[in-house]
């Protein structure tokens, strides 16, 4: 068997982020941007090998696991910021903090959108079916293109002080990993203070 149809020969990345658990919160968010990045540049990836090569096993792999990470975990990581971020930022009297919120809350908004051009092209791709490399070329670029910025906005300004927000709370960041966890179906790591 030829490794040049393998997923590896696209550079498919896998999941190697840091470990990180529900305990640490923000290092989870984190660990998930690096996974975003990663299915992002093995979107362009793909989409240049079908144009070139065609619809290969390596290409139909890619679009399965592309479709699977943004259908599965990237909807949770979403619902993770605007249950438990963009209510801090909202709420914050730093017009810095209530800006990050509407485009956090827009960005969102635009890569659902994005996403839910692409996500037929890819399930196609990966089951085989035939899809043109100009109109899955042409929707990866929506989605990357409203990727743009967003994590390093969260990187650079929300996760630092959402953080220190939450550190000022007894408990808090111990509730958000729970609740995360729980959303998840994983029982959490601890059990909440009782009055």
């Amino acid at each position: 068997m030829s490794h040049a149809n393998s997923p590896s020969a696209l550079g498919l990345p896998g999941l190697h982020s840091p470990a990180a658990g529900f305990d640490s919160p923000f290092e989870l968010l984190s660990a998930c941007h690096d996974r975003v990045r990663g299915r992002l540049d093995l979107l362009t990836r793909l989409c240049e090998r079908l144009a070139n090569l065609g619809a290969d096993a390596a290409v139909r792999d890619a679009a399965r696991d592309v479709e699977r990470y943004f259908s599965q975990a990237a909807p949770a990581h979403h619902e993770d910021e605007e249950r438990h971020l963009l209510p801090l930022l909202q709420a914050s009297h730093d017009p810095v903090l209530r800006e990050a919120a509407e485009r956090l809350r827009a960005d969102h908004q635009a890569i659902h959108a994005a996403w839910a051009g692409l996500a037929p092209l890819l399930r196609a791709l990966g089951a085989d079916a035939p899809v043109g490399h100009i109109p899955l070329a042409a929707a990866a670029e929506r989605f990357v293109s409203a990727h743009d910025g967003h994590i390093e906005l969260e990187e650079d300004v929300v996760f630092p002080r959402c953080q220190a927000l939450l550190a000022e709370h007894a408990g808090a960041l111990q509730a958000m990993g729970n609740e995360m966890a729980e959303r998840r179906g994983v029982a959490p790591l601890t059990a909440p203070a009782k009055p």
